[in-house]
């Protein structure tokens, strides 16, 4: 086994301060008082709350990301414009609230994904599973 005197160091763990000299090929490795191996943070005292630290710092910053793209970005695709406050004693149709915050009614979206689909289904080639079920025209009854 070769070892690298240029990439290898050496750590004591013990709780109090000790000097351990390691000497490989006339050369003495560097002591350390902590270094990370495998993505673990290992201290000289072997203690884990730096570790903790550095792990909730990471998960912390993950969910700013995560908020700041996610959560807070503002824009026509994600939010309704503005929000309207308004109670049932208001006696607003359904149609003026849509019209107001420029949202399209239920029916005409599931029909226009409808409509997408067909588009979809008419360019398929002959044999393909998707148009055989829908061209299909069954025979007989199904059983109960």
């Amino acid at each position: 086994m070769k070892i690298s005197t240029s990439k290898s160091e050496a750590m004591v763990l013990n709780r109090k301060k000790v000097e351990c000299l390691l000497r490989v090929k006339e050369e003495i490795l560097p002591q350390v008082e902590e270094f990370k191996y495998l993505g673990v943070l290992f201290t000289r005292e072997g203690r884990m709350e730096q570790e903790i630290d550095r792990r909730i710092g990471a998960a912390s910053a993950v969910m700013r990301t995560l908020h700041r793209s996610v959560v807070v970005k503002t824009g026509p695709s994600l939010f309704l414009p503005s929000p309207m406050v308004m109670s049932f004693g208001d006696r607003v149709k359904s149609s003026a609230i849509r019209e107001e915050l420029g949202v399209e009614p239920l029916l005409l979206r599931v029909e226009r994904s409808q409509m997408r689909w067909l588009g979809h289904l008419v360019k398929m080639p002959p044999g393909c599973l998707p148009s055989e079920v829908v061209r299909a025209c069954p025979s007989r009854r199904r059983p109960p």
